[in-house]
């Protein structure tokens, strides 16, 4: 669907030749002399790569339309992640590639909310925090309360996070899934 870029607006998807981009900002500018023209943000939604890009005014573009699902994660098969449709009940194969980081951070049962664009899957939003439980890391000492001093610990999805030093084995904690920074416990 064609769109001027005097109707852009901050998440909007956009199809441009470079790939498939979201409006992260953008400006309308009107100089003393000459024509005016818009000043761009955009986020490449495959890669993450933020890049610059200026249009005239009332140029035409291409709005991509994505579908936004909220899908629950069943389990794992090989290398896929196999999700369901709350609203269809349909069951669809993910690849831990097209789940970049938030592969870490999903454990059986957590629901997230998928982008598709057709059927290629371009983003993957997940709650702020979740709560994971810590698998294994070394025990804490009695006294040992140094402040500001971490430890890894493995969690049970895997992932390897920094944490205070009174967390131990079996510890259910809460993890920043965009940073993956520990929280507090839970």
């Amino acid at each position: 669907m064609a769109l001027s870029t005097n109707d852009l607006r901050n998440g909007m998807a956009l199809d441009l030749s470079e790939g498939l981009f979201s409006v992260v900002e953008f400006q309308h500018v009107k100089p003393g002399k000459g024509g005016a023209f818009v000043r761009t943000k955009l986020r490449n939604l495959r890669t993450g790569a933020v890049v610059e890009r200026t249009f005239r005014a009332d140029e035409k573009v291409e709005q991509a339309v994505i579908d936004k699902r909220e899908m629950q994660y069943l389990y794992r098969d090989g290398d896929a992640f196999v999700f369901m449709d709350n609203s269809t009940y349909d069951q669809t194969n993910v690849s831990s590639a097209s789940l970049g980081h938030a592969a870490s951070f999903m454990k059986e049962g957590d629901s997230a909310v998928l982008a598709l664009y057709g059927d290629e899957i371009v983003d993957v939003e997940l709650p702020a925090a979740v709560e994971l439980v810590v698998a294994e890391t070394e025990p804490g000492l009695q006294g040992d309360r140094v402040s500001g001093a971490r430890k890894p610990a493995t969690l049970e999805t895997g992932i390897v996070v920094q944490v205070p030093l009174f967390v131990n084995s079996g510890d259910r904690i809460k993890v920043d899934t965009r940073s993956g920074e520990y929280l507090t416990r839970a």
